[in-house]
């Protein structure tokens, strides 16, 4: 097998790709092109022919910027990827998207390219993997038995996200995940020692990895770092590979010059005939294409072993089996709120959320998640299983350390990888240290469900800096982001029945740190309503009324108090309870308008956040009672007054209001 053509021919497809585009990274697919070469036709386990192989391995380019060598690789392993699409890089309507895009691309295992966010969807592969092992594994048979591999530059371990999901996974015990780690020196702005000198071994070994140093364009290191990698029992492996950046370019080989921007036709030209390769463009000898054929055909029998194994295994293990297709299909049956728990009792909606947690657990064995080391304080602990750790993956509850970013990055990669359906926790003031992999979840539409606590300026004394004020708003402004806001206890178990239903991408749960009233469903109208987004919960007289007040959350119940006065003097009140805006947008235009009363011009809102985007729903003259400057330390309830959340507040605002 000539390793050396196949690489030479992934170096030619990602020099014309990027050429052609006239925009693009071809420098990184060209240094790691013989790595990617021996993996991809010696040890990668996948089946193009069936993407969706459950005991695949997994492969995920966290340096997305170098896109062109996983396109090349997609292509001629025999991915439905066919050469015109790589001659259309980063054009419209294309499947070569500048960063690799999952959902997209077939074969795009996770969406790439901020940088380090890769390899912690990677680990959270190889941590799904490993608890899927423990589950459904037995002496018989392994059906779950799969590698992960990463490849990631400089720039990645220079981003504080990779100290978080690499000592993690070092903590672990992550034997079955891979990392190339692509050492040329070079980035943007030039060597990468004018800023980074790190001890790269010593700190990888001291996260607890297995580390090996290989020269990247030599192909018998290649082979054994990889076996060794494959050998090991006890670690994740770490494999240094000392690259060219560029390689065989003769003028810009080992230069930032060939980083982020075309070679040049000419420089093209000339590292092909440097390469001895056909100077055609998008050249792919014969002989690359058998030994890729006969790979898939490997790879086809390899997938076909598996199902007879699989098979056996189903019929040995009847009940394993009905659990595996629950795992896989993650269905929420429709009675599952009918199992939320009853709440006669004031209770903070992170409380109420910790009891709903327990009986969704019961129901759904699927369900497992964590917290960044909050669990305590956000209420996610699952209390009748086992937390998960080295050599201890049957269990369900995450201990992510306080490691937020980190966290999102894993949940994605576990979310993404299949078998389970994840959720992780934290303050919502610290939702700004998930935003980024939050936006990557929102872009591949995985339904991960974050449950974000002491929502805002109630946290009282602790001060400001975790008084949320402007988050909720930041999030609601995210495409594909489904925010809610429960009103109250049993609102919330509606709110996690909501988010477990949306699968077209993230939910958040807002919910409050100090205890809310139990509101009167006699009087209120609110059961079965929370999926609407929006709804009528109070009207005090027919027809159109006189003023409309929309609330969110803990804010519902001051609304109601000063609605009913308002009510007791004669005015045609409606309080509309909104606990999730991009859930009322999805309701019919009828349904919006009656609910928003549209000839109502009298509008205002409560929320304790910024009243950034209501405008939407209250017009410029409407009036909030909101907080658009931070807050301050003292008791929640002294803060409540100070700042005007209060039914007597909210009354005059609308007494005001109505003139």
């Amino acid at each position: 097998m000539d390793i050396k053509l196949v690489a030479n021919t992934i170096r030619g497809l990602s020099m014309d790709g990027v050429q052609a585009a006239n925009s693009g990274h071809p420098g990184m697919p060209m240094g790691m092109a013989d790595v990617a070469a021996v993996l991809w036709t010696q040890y990668l386990k996948h089946n193009p022919e069936n993407p969706d192989w459950a005991d695949r391995d997994r492969f995920v380019l966290s340096a997305g910027h170098g896109s062109m060598l996983i396109y090349s690789l997609l292509h001629l392993s025999g991915y439905d990827l066919p050469l015109n699409e790589l001659k259309n890089f980063r054009q419209w309507g294309s499947k070569t998207a500048g960063h690799p895009e999952y959902g997209h691309t077939v074969g795009i295992e996770t969406t790439t390219g901020p940088l380090g966010q890769g390899v912690g969807n990677a680990i959270g592969m190889a941590i799904a993997e490993e608890m899927l092992a423990a589950r459904f594994n037995t002496e018989a048979q392994k059906i779950v038995d799969h590698h992960t591999y990463a490849i990631c530059s400089e720039g990645e371990l220079e981003e504080g996200i990779s100290n978080e999901v690499f000592s993690l996974a070092g903590n672990h015990g992550l034997d079955k995940m891979v990392v190339f780690y692509d050492e040329n020196f070079i980035s943007i702005e030039g060597d990468v020692r004018i800023t980074y000198t790190d001890d790269i071994v010593k700190r990888m070994e001291a996260y607890g990895w297995q580390v090996q140093t290989i020269d990247g364009h030599d192909h018998s290191e290649i082979q054994g770092a990889i076996e060794a990698a494959q050998a090991e029992t006890e670690k994740p492996s770490f494999i240094v590979c000392k690259t060219k950046i560029g390689f065989g370019s003769p003028n810009k080989e080992g230069t930032h010059g060939c980083h982020g921007a075309p070679l040049g036709e000419e420089e093209v030209l000339l590292t092909k005939k440097a390469l001895g390769i056909s100077e055609e463009k998008f050249f792919v000898p014969q002989e690359v294409r058998d030994i890729f054929a006969a790979r898939l055909e490997e790879m086809k029998q390899t997938e076909s072993d598996w199902n007879t194994r699989f098979a056996q295994w189903k019929t040995e293990n009847a009940d394993l089996s009905k659990l595996w297709n629950i795992h896989m299909t993650q269905e929420i049956p429709e009675s599952i709120i009918e199992k939320m728990p009853a709440f006669d009792s004031a209770l903070a909606t992170r409380a109420a959320s910790g009891k709903v947690l327990q009986e969704l657990a019961k129901e759904l064995p699927f369900l497992v998640g964590g917290s960044a080391d909050l669990a305590g304080s956000n209420n996610t602990h699952l209390n009748d299983y086992p937390d998960i750790g080295k050599n201890a993956f049957e269990g369900r509850n995450f201990h992510y350390g306080v490691r937020e970013i980190g966290m999102g990055a894993i949940m994605n990669g576990i979310q993404v990888h299949g078998g389970f359906r994840i959720y992780g926790a934290t303050f919502l003031v610290f939702a700004d240290y998930v935003r980024p992999t939050l936006r990557v979840a929102a872009l591949m539409n995985l339904p991960v469900i974050y449950v974000l606590t002491h929502d805002s300026f109630w946290v009282g004394e602790d001060g400001p800096t975790h008084q949320p004020i402007e988050t909720i708003a930041s999030l609601r402004m995210m495409p594909n982001v489904t925010v809610l806001r429960p009103s109250d206890p049993k609102e919330t178990g509606c709110a996690w029945v909501a988010a477990l239903k949306n699968t077209s991408g993230p939910s958040v749960l807002c919910l409050t740190r100090q205890n809310l009233e139990v509101l009167d469903r006699s009087t209120y109208n609110m059961d079965g309503q929370l999926p609407k987004g929006a709804y009528t919960m109070f009207q005090s007289g027919e027809g159109t009324p006189d003023l409309l007040m929309i609330a969110t959350g803990s804010e519902v119940k001051i609304t109601l108090d000063a609605a009913e006065k308002l009510a007791a003097e004669g005015t045609n009140v409606r309080v509309v309870n909104m606990p999730c805006r991009e859930l009322f947008e999805a309701q019919d235009e009828a349904y919006q308008n009656e609910v928003m009363a549209d000839a109502c011009t009298k509008r205002m809102v409560v929320e304790a956040g910024t009243s950034f985007g209501w405008e939407k729903y209250i017009g410029r003259t409407g009036v909030t009672v909101c907080k658009d400057t931070f807050g301050a330390s003292a008791p929640g309830k002294l803060l409540a007054e100070k700042f005007g959340f209060t039914a007597d507040n909210v009354y005059n605002k609308a007494k005001a209001l109505l003139g």
